[in-house]
């Protein structure tokens, strides 16, 4: 019994088991061994220490302080080999000027955000350039803007934008070939215009615990660089604002996008704040066009009373009146809601359904995978309006 109770002692000191025993949990009808549970406790441990690297990694950055040796014990070599991979990745990508180092961390340079959103613009427009750009483009018409290669009769009160070509093949069919040409009204064509008319837009993006559980968040920040990327390199006079949402809503700067993850640890999705923000960002800027682009996976969970979020699920009815009267502030103020859901459940869509029929702003559903190609066509098209 006494040699026990020292084995006991000098293993109690190796490795503390009563520390062990609380973080480490084990269930079961059979008790192990002695030697067998220490053997399991120092293999959960490994483990622990392990997954602590890879989460530190994850932050900063620094895959060299992951443990090789500790990745090929518990993972294997195919995991170590994806680990020497991505090593090569990041020195590669320092060493092309995508990444640098800025005290604990590696962050993305200018160059390499560029490179970023050109990237996801590219994708997000791979789709579009095909066949649906034609069919969004809206017929209004009027004074101003860009010529277009059509023309139309002229009539009285049009600009006096005369496509001379056309006209005078007009007097040329009418009267045959002769010199001088005579010209009447009725010959007279003009160029048909389009305008690009300036824009403010607030890009609404769901960070709520469901946008990552459901691997919906990457489809969207993907979305969010690529306008951002958009509105910075072709429209540099609009305004575009990014606010994401969860339990509270908040500015996100375009530097900042890259870095930008969903919300663990909330799980509410407070559309009012989302729209209170929106409306104070907006009503800065004096535009004709102002416009909500929100991107989310469920209904509003949350709102504010006073300076502090209330969550609840399913949603309370006070939730959605709250949230129903700020979509009727925006209304007020000309702010036009369009909204891209990633889901179909029945609260998510009478609540959609009671918002369009506020604010008249468009719903659509969609998929992660098709989000891109919705969220662009739709800018482009509240954007771009044809006028003569």
């Amino acid at each position: 019994m006494r040699e026990l109770s020292e084995l006991a002692a000098f293993a109690q000191r190796l490795l503390p088991y009563d520390d062990l025993s609380r973080a480490l949990q084990f269930l079961g009808d059979e008790s192990p061994a002695l030697h067998e549970a220490m053997g399991l406790m120092g293999q959960l441990q490994d483990m622990d220490e392990l997954e602590r690297q890879i989460r530190e990694a994850m932050r900063s950055g620094d895959i060299n302080a992951i443990d090789a040796d500790k990745i090929r014990e518990q993972l294997g070599e195919d995991a170590l080999r994806q680990l020497e991979r991505l090593r090569d990745i990041v020195r590669q990508l320092r060493e092309a000027g995508y990444l640098r180092r800025k005290e604990d961390r590696l962050e993305l340079t200018p160059r390499g955000m560029r490179k970023l959103a050109q990237q996801a613009l590219r994708e997000v427009f791979s789709a579009i350039k095909k066949d649906r750009i034609g069919s969004h483009e809206l017929p209004q018409r009027g004074e101003g803007g860009e010529h277009t290669s059509e023309t139309k009769s002229y009539e009285f009160g049009d600009p006096f934008d005369i496509d001379l070509h056309r006209t005078l093949f007009n007097s040329v069919v009418r009267e045959g070939p002769s010199i001088p040409v005579h010209i009447r009204v009725e010959d007279m064509e003009v160029h048909r215009t389009e305008h690009l008319a300036q824009a403010a837009t607030v890009l609404l993006l769901d960070q709520s615990r469901s946008m990552g559980m459901f691997r919906s968040f990457a489809a969207a920040k993907k979305v969010a660089l690529a306008l951002y990327w958009l509105i910075q390199s072709q429209f540099p006079r609009d305004v575009f604002y990014v606010v994401g949402f969860s339990d509270y809503a908040v500015e996100i700067k375009g530097d900042d996008l890259p870095d930008v993850t969903w919300n663990e640890w909330e799980p509410g999705t407070n559309m009012q704040h989302a729209f209170m923000l929106s409306r104070k960002l907006l009503s800065k800027r004096n535009v004709a066009t102002k416009q909500v682009l929100m991107i989310t996976d469920g209904e509003p969970t949350a709102h504010l009373q006073g300076a502090r979020a209330y969550f609840s699920y399913p949603p309370s009815y006070r939730t959605l009146d709250e949230t129903l009267k700020e979509v009727k502030r925006c209304t007020q103020a000309g702010i036009v809601i369009n909204t891209f859901m990633l889901a179909t459940n029945p609260y998510l869509v009478n609540f959609i359904d009671r918002m369009t029929r506020i604010n008249r702003g468009r719903a659509f559903f969609t998929t992660p995978g098709r989000l891109g190609e919705y969220v662009m066509v739709d800018y482009l098209r509240s954007r771009r309006k044809r006028v003569a």
